[in-house]
């Protein structure tokens, strides 16, 4: 047999691989001559994806509102597996940052602009009559999004307003989940009562939730920003990357999610105004009563004072 040199040296590489993990490299080759060649189809789980649209109703546009919320969850994920690669990188680097950081503002971005699909997709009609068959489901309980959230900022930007002030980094973690803003979309503080929406969320996520503010307190999107030399947190063109990115999340994003909303649930005079999961939605999701804001350090007090207010979005 003709070799190569190439492949001489491909294989080498090859057997170095598996010694290495104790395998013996002709049964790992051998094995080649039984697989079958990889197709798309098979690479990429099409026909599995496929057969995740799962309709409660007969209404034509119910699929278009799945299909959409399922994209969602896949460029949330996208998101994640970018995050995880900032948090995980041991002293990081600016253009390995900045890179990171382009990508995932990307996907908020494609994300926002995508809202047209929703707002003008679907006959006021039907999604009036497919959504009660949601309740009590609510986008609220998407646990991707609010990984994001744990994994981009520090908890205490992620806390209530109405108890900012009375915490700090050091508040207990328990505390600290009792109060954070989405809390406020079910829960009443005045009996501590928690809706149906909110318990259910929690008993599937909490954990989760919990062990992903343990994980990322020291290398979330901030920290990792703040362990940059200095020379490089001073880049104007990284502040504002980094401002473009809190800016697209906390108040473009949730501005087209909330007219959207508006326009079916209020103006199209067909429901009740009230959310499938029972919450204040338009106090929840409007960024002025809560200022969720990632990166309060890079805003003017100005910025700060006049978060979402409409005019200035």
């Amino acid at each position: 047999m003709n070799l190569t040199d190439n492949s001489e040296s491909i294989l080498k590489e090859i057997e170095l691989k598996f010694q290495a993990i104790n395998q013996k490299t002709d049964v790992q080759l051998e094995g080649l001559l039984w697989s079958k060649p990889i197709t798309y189809w098979d690479y990429i789980q099409t026909d599995a994806l496929l057969s995740l649209q799962t309709q409660r109703t007969t209404l034509p546009d119910e699929m278009v509102f799945i299909m959409y919320h399922q994209v969602n969850e896949l460029i949330f994920k996208m998101i994640l597996w970018e995050i995880d690669q900032i948090a995980e990188t041991k002293e990081i680097q600016v253009d390995f940052f900045s890179e990171r950081l382009s990508r995932i503002t990307r996907y908020f971005d494609m994300l926002t602009n995508s809202f047209s699909i929703m707002e003008n997709g679907m006959e006021v009609e039907q999604y009036m009559k497919f959504r009660n068959t949601l309740t009590p489901a609510s986008g609220f309980q998407s646990a991707q999004y609010r990984l994001i959230e744990f994994a981009s900022t520090d908890v205490i930007n992620l806390t209530d307003r109405r108890y900012k002030d009375t915490f700090d980094e050091n508040t207990d973690l328990e505390t600290s989940f009792e109060h954070l803003y989405w809390q406020a979309a079910g829960k009443d503080y005045h009996t501590g009562k928690k809706s149906y929406l909110l318990q259910e969320f929690e008993n599937k996520y909490k954990e989760q939730f919990i062990r992903q503010i343990t994980n990322f307190k020291n290398k979330n999107i901030w920290q990792k920003f703040t362990q940059l030399p200095e020379k490089d947190q001073l880049n104007t063109a990284l502040i504002e990357a980094m401002r473009h990115y809190d800016y697209t999340v906390n108040i473009t994003w949730v501005m087209q999610h909330l007219n959207t909303a508006r326009k079916y649930i209020l103006e199209s005079g067909k429901g009740n105004g009230e959310a499938t999961g029972g919450s204040d939605w338009q106090k929840y999701m409007h960024p002025k009563y809560q200022r969720r804001i990632f990166f309060p350090k890079l805003w003017t007090e100005d910025e700060l004072s006049n978060w979402g207010n409409e005019t200035t979005v």
